[in-house]
């Protein structure tokens, strides 16, 4: 059975009582280390290694995990259960806004496990991530991906997220 949860925003959203988002521990790096691949989990464009797109948030993972950056956070959605099993994580940063200089934040990543895609998981990964922004001081949320990305383009959208910034690359 699914409950509803207010949010600071307003928003009410549906989550379900056999799932929990929690800070992420040092203990749970395995396991989080073991869904950072599945970034690259689309088409991604030609000349780009898969790697290079989670290798770098491998580094900003262990080093939020060890406690050196204090500015970044990791959270994971873990079931609930005799035998808990991480689903999904979030890792976000509180940096300025890139054009204002207003407190910002900006999500480094966001992983759903394949067996727990299509039930809501990142919708509920992202709105978390909103009000633990939020609660920091943050005005805004900022976001990079890659236009073939299509499911996490969905997803964002659905959030609100408004693309504003075009990055070309020409190879030479």
């Amino acid at each position: 059975m699914e409950r509803l949860v207010s949010l600071q925003t307003g928003v009410f959203m549906r989550t379900a009582p056999d799932i929990e988002i929690r800070s992420a521990t040092l203990a749970d790096h395995a396991a989080l280390r073991e869904l950072l691949p599945l970034l690259a989990d689309f088409d991604i464009p030609p000349r780009r290694d898969s790697r290079h797109l989670w290798e770098g948030d491998a580094e900003l993972l262990e080093a939020v995990l060890v406690g050196k950056v204090a500015t970044s956070f990791v959270h994971v959605a873990e079931t609930r259960g005799d035998t808990p099993q991480i689903i999904g994580f979030v890792m976000f940063s509180m940096r300025e806004e890139m054009l204002s200089h207003r407190p910002s934040a900006h999500l480094e990543a966001i992983v759903v496990h394949p067996d727990a895609r299509g039930r809501g998981m990142g919708r509920q990964l992202m709105l978390h991530t909103e009000t633990e922004v939020r609660s920091q001081g943050a005005e805004s949320l900022t976001l990079h991906v890659f236009s073939r990305n299509q499911r996490a383009r969905a997803l964002y959208e659905a959030q609100g997220f408004d693309s504003e910034v075009i990055r070309a690359v020409k190879w030479l």
